[in-house]
């Protein structure tokens, strides 16, 4: 099982150098790979960043983009969506600013720990007509204890979401099967994940938009605890998080892509598709199975998923 890190009172815990004031602790020192120019290619199966994809939009309008979303996120100030004013802003585009965006974190001290999946509702990606889901990148800087707290006020308008989260002992390549995928994970452990969007009123206007914001990311919480898989039947797991000790959402583990190991799957040929890796060491949250909640200062949040350890975060 992978060592856990423990958790820190919110009062430790600094600006660090991204700017943001709701700084995560207890990262794995485990880096996916340089987002730098000059080391490793980052995993974008939709081209990468000076490549000829996303409409043809030059690079310079691209870190233009990024910049101006993470200044939005630094500044915690609402935007309007990027598409208003480059409407030939495409997926392919969108995954080359969200790679700049976390080239600007990298540049400023956070290290790159893992993944998050979006869109993994099969029923929403046909509404939306797309193929497969989308993913977004975490930081270690997005890390909140369990147990730690989450200031609103450094986010714009944060969302909080159930999830099970993977951590992956293995590296991962290919067409994997849903056995090849589970057989390298070492834990899994109950999640929340909290979402922010940059841009005005939390819509999703497109989904380039939403993915050039790095999938609407902005922190992430782990239960305390991972556990093997063994003996769970993971596409059949009750979930539920509880607001104040009322339960707001619940739903079945197999409203995350049918199976949240068929999740993880759809991430690694993601990226093979780019001749690129899922790194041993990544945390990989699987996605939705509920809602999302507005988050409120004073506020508890519980996230409960059968047979795994329970996950929590205060809202300050």
């Amino acid at each position: 099982m992978p060592a856990q890190s423990s958790a820190q009172d919110d009062g430790q815990r600094g600006r660090g150098a991204s700017g943001s004031d709701n700084r995560a602790e207890g990262h794995s020192g485990n880096q996916l790979g340089d987002w730098k120019s000059g080391g490793r290619q980052a995993c974008f199966p939709f081209g990468a960043p000076g490549g000829k994809h996303g409409g043809m939009l030059a690079d310079s309008v691209i870190q233009q983009l990024a910049q101006h979303l993470h200044d939005s996120r630094l500044a915690r100030r609402e935007t309007t969506r990027l598409t208003e004013a480059h409407p030939d802003l495409d997926l392919d585009a969108a995954y080359r600013v969200m790679r700049a965006g976390i080239a600007l974190r990298t540049a400023a001290g956070e290290t790159v720990v893992g993944y998050k999946m979006g869109l993994t509702s099969k029923a929403k990606r046909e509404q939306m007509n797309l193929a497969s889901p989308v993913y977004g990148v975490l930081t270690d800087r997005m890390r909140v204890p369990d147990g730690g707290t989450f200031r609103v006020a450094g986010g714009i308008h944060p969302k909080v979401e159930p999830e099970i989260a993977f951590h992956i002992a293995r590296e991962l390549e290919g067409h994997v099967s849903r056995e090849e995928a589970l057989a390298a994970c070492d834990g899994v452990c109950a999640a929340l994940e909290i979402l922010d969007s940059r841009f005005a009123g939390f819509k999703y206007f497109s989904l380039p938009d939403v993915v050039a914001d790095n999938s609407s990311s902005s922190h992430f919480v782990l239960a305390g605890e991972w556990r093997s898989s063994k003996g769970l039947d993971l596409a059949a797991l009750s979930m539920r998080m509880s607001v104040d000790g009322v339960m707001k959402q619940s739903a079945s583990s197999n409203a995350i892509s049918g199976d949240p190991v068929l999740s993880l799957v759809q991430l690694v040929e993601m990226l093979a598709a780019q001749g690129e890796v899922l790194p041993a060491g990544s945390i990989v949250l699987a996605g939705a199975a509920t809602v999302a909640e507005q988050l409120a200062p004073g506020q508890e949040v519980v996230g409960e998923v059968e047979g795994l350890a329970s996950v929590r975060v205060r809202a300050v």
